[in-house]
């Protein structure tokens, strides 16, 4: 049997009932992710189109049209195989905590930023490796239930120092001045603390409340140099 299916196969209703609930919050973000480099490729074509039409089309312009329009479909087909390992994680999949917060943050910034939330990447490059999968579950479900605990607008440091037998994040809210977001009720339901344990408890990730943030230990899955 394989991590993946063992982990699977003990997995409790609590823990499987967040990850659904995760994902459906992530969804929007998810959708967001996919196209974005989508539509400019529509856009390159109708340019593209017009320069053809002309009498003597300028081939240089075209060439470079087709360049972008490779570029974009690359990148759109490089999202979608993203959205993929978040739907279907790979388990033997490793990660930095610098990779692991950049990761997380590129899906859920724009979101948050339309709540009214800013997000704040204080990581420093260290060495050492944690699970991907428990890393992108539970980091990412920890801001989205610090984000529901807490009205913006608010500014959220995330911020990570290895120790010698996990790596330690911690995620910690601040309010600030400006405007409150416009966005309205979340896609759906709030993440509990109730969620936030049963998914770290899935990835043998501890968990701790310091004051209105969160503090998270993951476990090293390589050697700290």
């Amino acid at each position: 049997m394989t991590d993946g299916a063992l982990r699977d196969a003990v997995a409790t209703p609590a823990a499987e009932a967040a990850r659904y609930a995760l994902l459906r919050r992530l969804a929007p973000s998810m959708r967001h992710h996919l196209v974005v480099n989508l539509q400019p490729i529509g856009m390159v074509y109708e340019v593209m189109e017009r320069r053809l039409r002309a009498p003597q089309p300028n081939m240089a312009d075209v060439h470079d049209g087709v360049h972008k329009i490779n570029g974009y479909a690359r990148a759109a087909l490089a999202s979608c195989l993203d959205v993929v390992t978040w739907l279907a994680p790979e388990d033997a999949a490793r990660i930095t905590a610098e990779q692991g917060v950049r990761e997380c943050l590129s899906l859920v910034q724009t979101s948050f930023t339309f709540r009214g939330f800013i997000l704040r990447d204080a990581v420093e490059p260290s060495a050492g490796a944690v699970s991907r999968p428990a890393f992108r579950n539970v980091v990412t479900a920890a801001l989205l239930h610090v984000t529901d605990e807490n009205a913006p607008p608010a500014e959220l440091v995330i911020a990570a120092e290895p120790t010698s037998e996990a790596l330690v994040v911690t995620i910690n809210p601040t309010p600030t001045a400006g405007e409150q977001g416009f966005a309205t009720a979340p896609a759906y339901r709030p993440i509990t603390w109730d969620d936030l344990q049963a998914l770290a408890a899935a990835d043998s990730v501890t968990l701790q409340r310091e004051g209105r943030g969160l503090r998270i230990s993951l476990p090293w899955v390589l050697a700290s140099a």
